[in-house]
């Protein structure tokens, strides 16, 4: 009955955003409050639910995707964007842009989360689309399966980090085996699949439209990239800090300060509104209007991610992920397979990789310490798992559709169908390096 009532909230969703062109907020108010009374919740408790969603998800994205909305307009409107985008195509050309847009992302997506770095790009990736001429889907897909296989397989991200910790496995084996299954996932979901998609006709969201601009008016190289990714750099000073300083130093509470995504986003804009702002001639009050452009730009899209939001908490709240995970926990099926078909499911059902993925390992658990199971390809089999068909019910969904302003068929057969082919390509690479791991042991033990 818990699958079947998650079904048909699926189905109400689709109905109410294809066919009867509802406000998407709107539709998750009107499907979120039944489904949580036939999942069993009270009406005080589905009022609770709701509104635990709306503002948890909003105080989890609304700093970091304002923020990272101001950046992203000012680096386009700045000429940033521009002047990136020519610096990868001369150096790589058009043909191969889809393969640099999967590197970029690749790098970036190891530091930044992945709320950080789409942000981040979408303005690099519509200066190349407006530029060139070339279709967005086909330009931007490979960069955004990159961040989202990062976000799903490797630490620093939320629940990687959280899987390592809860199964003892070792951060180090599992970043590197996570880069190993992590390079396939990302060529076949990013610019292969993407290439199938070229025939996608859209025009992206129209606030980081900007008219190209000689380059005597463009800022400069190293301005436009260190203003633009300064967000990464941070990070990654930040994390390597982390790194090398005892847990229990004196720089541990500062450094677990900057390496709060809104943080690392405020200073970044900050420097921004200097960098691309007043060095390029523009006065404090002209940045500001532009800031203020983007915050318009991004506001229905808060509500939409934050009704996203709502349904996941009354889908928590009402037991469902465990009661999936319950019936599923008895199948017999290896460990491995169990763990991602376990966060696949409770993925689909609810719609946050990381409350999938945390939901699963809390189920695997007890599995773990009675089978000899590698809890390093654990982790990456469970984190494969959490990144299955994101839909209706995932932020990430939404981010996509509406900033490159696809139909829902389109962001389905797009977005959904590349992090489908993320998850299960993901799994086969946990396999097979289940299967090799034992082979060359000791080979290198040997060495």
């Amino acid at each position: 009955m818990t699958l079947l009532i998650i079904l048909l909230a699926v189905l109400a969703l689709i109905v109410l955003n294809s066919w009867g062109k509802m406000n998407a907020f709107l539709a998750f108010l009107l499907v979120t409050i039944p489904a949580g009374l036939a999942l069993g919740l009270s009406p005080p408790q589905v009022l609770a639910a709701v509104q635990k969603g709306l503002g948890d998800t909003l105080g989890s994205v609304a700093m970091v995707v304002v923020l990272g909305a101001m950046l992203g307009k000012l680096v386009a409107e700045s000429g940033a964007a521009q002047q990136i985008a020519a610096v990868l195509m001369n150096a790589f050309g058009p043909k191969n842009i889809q393969w640099t847009m999967m590197t970029t992302g690749f790098i970036i997506g190891i530091p930044l989360f992945y709320n950080v770095g789409f942000l981040l790009m979408i303005p690099l990736i519509f200066s190349v689309v407006y530029q060139y001429r070339l279709p967005a889907v086909y330009v931007g897909l490979p960069l955004l399966a990159s961040l989202s296989v990062l976000h799903g397989f490797l630490p620093p991200h939320p629940a990687p980090t959280a899987l390592v910790a809860l199964f003892h496995a070792n951060v180090g084996l599992t970043f590197v085996y996570g880069l190993l299954v992590a390079l396939p996932a990302v060529v076949i979901a990013g610019p292969l699949y993407a290439r199938t998609l070229r025939g996608i006709v859209t025009v992206p969201l129209a606030g980081f439209a900007s008219e190209p601009r000689p380059a005597e008016e463009l800022p400069g190289r190293w301005n436009s990239f260190l203003s633009s990714l300064l967000p990464v750099l941070v990070l990654a000073v930040v994390l390597g800090l982390q790194a090398v300083l005892p847990a229990g130093s004196a720089a541990a509470p500062t450094l677990a300060f900057l390496a709060d995504p809104g943080i690392v986003m405020l200073l970044s804009v900050l420097v921004a509104m200097f960098s691309l702002g007043r060095a390029q001639g523009k006065s404090t009050s002209a940045v500001m209007e532009t800031y203020g452009v983007a915050i318009r730009d991004v506001a229905m899209l808060l509500l939409i991610i934050a009704g996203a939001g709502a349904l996941k908490e009354v889908l928590v709240a009402s037991g469902a992920g465990l009661a999936i995970a319950a019936v599923l926990d008895g199948t017999g099926l290896p460990p491995l397979v169990l763990g991602w078909l376990l966060a696949g499911i409770i993925r689909v059902c609810i719609g946050s990789a990381t409350v999938a993925g945390l939901t699963a390992a809390g189920v695997m658990l007890p599995t773990l310490a009675h089978s000899p199971v590698n809890p390093n390809l654990l982790v990456l089999a469970i984190g494969a798992g959490s990144l299955l068909f994101s839909h209706f019910n995932d932020s990430g969904f939404w981010l996509f559709k509406e900033y490159f302003n696809l139909s829902v068929r389109d962001t389905l057969r797009s977005w959904s169908v590349m992090e489908t082919i993320v998850s299960v390509v993901g799994l086969l690479g946990v396999l097979l390096l289940d299967w090799a791991l034992p082979l060359v042991a000791p080979s290198l033990a040997s060495l």
